[in-house]
């Protein structure tokens, strides 16, 4: 294996944070399908003289086929169940008070550092990565920093699906040149936000949840439990089939736009026909860089957006169907929590790693994008 300018960092402590309601399937179809007979009944005129498209209903059945999810947690239950609503019903907060991104990021961050050892004092980087912000600025990282009382600096970045990993980098990049000794990479991501609970093929997809990561350098670490990054590796390719338009800009356009295309919306077979394969000749490239083929991985964590398309992925680098403990699914339960979800199978699944053993973290999605860790259990 060869060495790289990121052998000094290593990953001491991870953290997760899950809001206290989830959402079944078939709590999901109930509400779906009201609001869809509603739609279709008040607009049945423009339908018939095809101004209108009419909605189909969804069924649990299909959620699982398309996605492999069954339930998902929410950061609110209530709106996004009623069918007049279909989204999150939050309370104003007002500016004198901690943000609902920085909350459930001290939520996740607290147990990372316990992991890791660390005090908040000791942080010398925040890092908030995620697909999606609560605003502009003053920044949630240097929120996150003012209230956990650390030092150094902190800054937002996002890079939808692939935030962690591309966050991840950026920390090892600040830990090799010298610019931090310890760095906190959180993933705040309430994609019930941004999601499109309206339209049967975006309603099930997203769910909620934080993640943390501790980085610091190799040879300073007190926890146990660490994992040497060898060596990191990002990618980006321009696409349209994936899009979020939400922005400032939207009030001083000339033309108002549609309210579905403010939030998430995707061109979902064109995704997995041209994602699978690039993520695939990604991580196999990488582990090509570092002279070390697929049957030296002990495991993959990857991306959980579809369940069709990790197993894919992992069959086209493995050359064959992967086993359950080789790429650990969390989709099921926690549904596509965009760049947290690498996060929680990492964190969810690295306990039976000995000495030595080598994983990968992988993470895909808009942009495209993807970004990778190789990893080495200390």
């Amino acid at each position: 294996m060869s060495e790289s300018q990121f052998c000094t960092s290593a990953i001491t402590g991870t953290g997760l944070w899950i809001p206290e309601h989830s959402i079944a399937n078939a709590e999901l179809v109930a509400s779906h399908t009201a609001a869809v007979a509603e739609f279709n009944r008040d607009h049945t005129e423009k339908i018939e003289r095809g101004e209108v498209e009419s909605r189909d209903a969804t069924s649990e059945r299909f959620i699982v086929k398309a996605s492999g999810i069954e339930k998902r947690y929410v950061i609110d239950k209530e709106g996004i169940l009623d069918p007049k609503r279909q989204r999150p019903l939050l309370p104003t907060r007002r500016e004198d008070e901690l943000s609902l991104q920085a909350e459930i990021c001290i939520k996740a961050a607290k147990e990372a550092l316990a992991q890791a050892g660390r005090d908040p004092s000791e942080i010398d980087a925040i890092l908030v990565a995620c697909s999606n912000l609560q605003r502009a600025y003053p920044a949630i990282a240097i929120e996150v920093q003012n209230a956990l009382g650390a030092a150094g600096y902190a800054y937002d970045l996002n890079v939808a699906c692939s935030s962690a990993t591309f966050g991840i980098q950026a920390g090892a990049d600040a830990i090799a040149n010298g610019s931090a000794r310890v760095v906190l990479v959180l993933n705040p991501e309430l994609t019930s936000g941004h999601n499109n609970f309206e339209l049967r093929d975006y309603h099930f997809i997203f769910g909620d949840a934080c993640t943390a990561v501790v980085l610091e350098r190799r040879n300073e670490r007190t926890a146990d439990d660490a994992f040497e990054i060898l060596s990191t590796r990002l990618a980006t390719q321009y696409s349209n089939n994936i899009r979020n338009d939400f922005g400032f800009l939207n009030r001083s356009e000339t033309s108002p736009r549609a309210p579905e295309e403010l939030v998430f919306r995707q061109n979902g077979r064109m995704v997995f026909r041209e994602v699978c394969p690039l993520v695939a000749e990604h991580i196999t490239s990488h582990l090509e860089a570092e002279g070390c083929t697929a049957t030296a991985l002990k495991r993959m964590w990857l991306h959980q957006a579809n369940l069709g398309m990790n197993q894919l992925i992992a069959k086209t680098v493995l050359g064959r169907p992967a086993e359950e403990h080789e790429s650990p699914v969390i989709l099921h339960e926690f549904a596509n929590t965009s760049s947290a979800g690498s996060v929680i199978a990492y964190h969810r699944h690295r306990s039976d790693f000995r000495q030595g053993e080598l994983g990968i973290l992988c993470s895909f999605g808009a942009g495209y994008s993807i970004g990778s860790v190789l990893l080495r259990r200390l």
